[in-house]
């Protein structure tokens, strides 16, 4: 497989660390405990369970490698930010954990029983589902969430401050998002090898105590670092607790529903 290189000549794979590792203790305590549901939805849909060997890719902060250990799994994982790694490693000190590309998978063939991504496999690298049918053992599961309308959803004024990116960011976002768009993914994993494909509806919800700490959550994402990479970090930290006030109900979080496609498929048996 060719290595994707950047603009510095650096793989794009390490690039990500700058986004997304800045404020790794931030995304894994105001941000990552919203995807809760996310990712007890799909584990439960997959029925993992004692004895499953899991693999997460695009792994981050492991929260999720965490709640499929309560389930009895022997997790691995890979990412591309050593800082969120660090993060998974204090929450998950048993787990094969690696960084590392998701585009080159370093474990064997038929290694895993499970294999999950949660919104870490897009449009833009829709390759990785080859490694991904690789590294399952024949009959494994996949599970796998993306965003889907999120114009659509309730909670769509939570994205709002994302769109102050750079125009060609905001871009390759919708790019990346593709894959929940009605039929794209479906097409995909049958592309990769993969078989009894479903598309689900995966709950959402993301909920913060005030505008202030909704604001700081947004910052220690990718996306927002894309926007403060665009108008510095005081203008986009402003302009998140802007857009909070008017969800706010007295006596009650901040509360931001989103459509989230979750889908489920398996490696042929034979």
């Amino acid at each position: 497989m060719v290595e994707q290189i950047g603009p510095d000549g650096v793989p794009q794979w390490q690039l990500v660390d700058e986004g997304w590792g800045r404020r790794g203790p931030d995304f894994a305590a105001l941000s990552e405990p919203a995807n809760c549901r996310e990712y007890v939805a799909l584990h439960h849909r997959l029925g993992v369970d004692t004895g499953d060997r899991l693999l997460d890719v695009a792994c981050g902060a492991g929260l999720a490698i965490e709640l499929a250990e309560i389930r009895g799994a022997a997790c691995a994982g890979i990412d591309a930010s050593p800082r969120l790694l660090e993060v998974a490693r204090l929450r998950s000190d048993r787990a094969d954990l690696r960084l590392g590309d998701m585009r080159e998978l370093p474990w064997p063939d038929g290694a895993f029983d499970v294999v999950t991504s949660f919104r870490g496999i897009w449009g833009t690298t829709t390759e990785v589902l080859a490694e991904v049918f690789r590294v399952l053992k024949p009959g494994g599961r996949l599970g796998l969430t993306v965003w889907g309308h999120i114009k659509a959803s309730p909670g769509s004024w939570a994205m709002a401050p994302l769109a102050l990116a750079d125009e060609p960011k905001v871009a390759g976002q919708a790019a990346m998002v593709r894959l929940g768009r009605p039929g794209v993914g479906e097409v995909a994993l049958h592309d990769a090898g993969f078989i009894e494909v479903e598309r689900l509806a995966v709950p959402y919800a993301a909920e913060f105590a005030d505008p202030a700490l909704f604001a700081w959550a947004m910052a220690s994402t990718g996306p927002g670092f894309e926007a403060i990479q665009a108008v510095g970090e005081a203008e986009f930290v402003e302009a998140a607790a802007r857009v909070a006030p008017p969800q706010q109900r007295t006596g009650l979080p901040l509360r931001a529903v989103i459509d989230l496609v979750g889908f489920v498929a398996r490696k042929p048996p034979h």
